[in-house]
């Protein structure tokens, strides 16, 4: 099983394509739901791993395929110029799942 990186920056592909890992750049909001559910239907894929700043162009989409699908595991992650998550996204997600506010 593999990675798949969704970035949308140069410096992030490279930095995973040493580590071993493929991915695609988009920077539009159509261009990351294409990606997103193009990666979602790769076999081999295990985990998605997104940038920060592409999850906030589409975050509905994002939350909607981490609740519903099993595999495979979509990771959000920081690129170099990240400023950081918002103070409430684990909580959101929670309660996004589960229903229940913390």
């Amino acid at each position: 099983m593999k990675f798949h990186l969704i970035s949308d920056n140069i410096d992030t592909i490279v930095g995973m394509r040493l580590a071993g890992i493929s991915g695609v750049l988009v920077h539009e909001k159509e261009e990351v739901q294409t990606a997103l559910y193009d990666a979602t239907k790769m076999e081999d894929v295990a985990v998605i791993l997104i940038t920060e700043k592409l999850v906030s162009l589409c975050e509905d989409l994002v939350y909607e395929l981490k609740l519903t699908n099993h595999k495979p595991l979509i990771v959000e992650i920081p690129d170099r110029h990240s400023s950081g998550r918002t103070k409430d996204s684990i909580t959101r997600y929670v309660r996004d799942a589960i229903g229940l506010k913390i």
